[in-house]
């Protein structure tokens, strides 16, 4: 991958922070701060934690903007030392394995792990409300041992929610190394290749920049325009 030019982001985006509320969406999750870089020391004992190297382009984000905070959505999961080991923090980065990222992502496109399960039970097949709600616990014990099953999104780092548990991932290894996917299973739509305007996959430099261009733009928008 082409080394990106990171110079100058975390001016763009310390000019963002005179963004009125509200005009761009997660900014007042994030508040426009961006964590200090990673040092190069710090990247590599991240990576030796982790057993696994990180797409070059994130690479060059932590090391020459930030650890995380100011990005897409509500904002960029943080790298951290917790309890003496490197993890991302927020609303979700616990969903990323940290001791599987060495473990190839099994998708190579769209997978919906919920789509093989039977419907919900019906009540009206059942003679009573109790067998009806055993069922039905049965039911949603099975599907969100399924649809959540941790196998899914080996090989991915967590980076963003977008509210009401839906998420961005990165994948770190395995043939979809370098691109950005959609945790949807929240809603059922089970995981996605994050795509540009012709399809293509896009990896976290493009979803980041991509952002900050559109966030840039929306800043300058009147208020009531």
């Amino acid at each position: 991958m082409t080394n990106i030019d990171w110079s100058g982001v975390r001016d763009r985006v310390a000019a963002l922070s005179r963004t009125p509320d509200g005009k761009v969406f997660g900014a007042n999750a994030h508040a426009w701060q961006l964590e200090p870089p990673l040092t190069p020391a710090e990247l590599t004992e991240v990576e030796e934690q982790l057993g696994v190297r990180l797409p070059e382009d994130y690479r060059g984000f932590l090391l020459e903007v930030g650890r995380g905070g100011a990005g897409p959505f509500y904002g960029l999961f943080p790298l951290r030392v917790v309890d003496g080991r490197w993890r991302w923090e927020g609303d979700g980065a616990d969903l990323t394995g940290l001791d599987t990222l060495a473990e190839p992502f099994p998708h190579t496109g769209p997978f919906n792990p919920a789509a093989e399960l039977p419907e919900p039970p019906d009540e009206e097949e059942f003679a009573t409300v109790e067998e009806f709600n055993a069922a039905e616990d049965a039911y949603w014990e099975l599907h969100d041992k399924v649809a959540y099953d941790p196998k899914h999104s080996v090989g991915t780092v967590y980076l963003s929610h977008l509210g009401c548990a839906y998420r961005h991932l990165l994948v770190v290894s395995g043939p979809e190394r370098g691109t950005m996917w959609a945790d949807d299973t929240v809603d059922d739509d089970g995981f996605s290749p994050l795509a540009g305007g012709h399809g293509e996959r896009i990896g976290f430099a493009r979803w980041y920049l991509d952002w900050l261009d559109e966030a840039t733009t929306k800043a300058r928008e009147p208020l009531h325009g």
